[in-house]
């Protein structure tokens, strides 16, 4: 389903799945609307229960085969990450892990050769011909 934010205009859509829960939760606290929540500035933009219903018009239907769906083929949560992971290996054998190799440093972009008092101050020229077309032309015409 095709949303566009009633604040910044940005257009956005709503899934199969979102809308199936969008839906049970209308019916389940008897709502006349749903609050869409803009991906870019997160402000709601309500939906009619008519509209919504009007895109999916079995959605009960839809919703025992998304849970019988879920069902078959269950997801599984992603692993936190881990502070400090070992190697089982190394874990059980109690033996120290090989040291890493050392790396040569790499230059970096403000790094250059040349020191300090080598580098030439910039000079600024004031002279009418480096100025403006507009002076140029006013010093370069003669007068009668």
């Amino acid at each position: 389903m095709n949303i566009r934010c009633s604040f910044c205009q940005t257009p956005y859509t709503l899934s199969r799945v979102e809308m199936i829960d969008a839906l049970q939760e209308m019916d389940s606290k008897k709502l006349t609307h749903y609050d869409a929540h803009c991906p870019r500035c997160r402000r709601s933009t309500p939906i009619p229960r008519q509209r919504m219903e009007m895109f999916m018009p079995k959605w009960r239907d839809e919703l025992k085969e998304f849970e019988a769906e879920m069902k078959e083929h269950p997801q599984q949560a992603a692993p936190a990450p881990a502070s400090t992971p070992e190697p089982a290996s190394v874990a059980e054998e109690g033996s120290r892990p090989a040291p890493k190799a050392e790396t040569s440093p790499k230059p970096t972009a403000n790094a250059t050769p040349k020191a300090e008092s080598e580098k030439k101050p910039a000079s600024r020229k004031t002279s009418a011909a480096t100025s403006s077309p507009r002076v140029r032309k006013a010093t370069t015409k003669k007068s009668t």
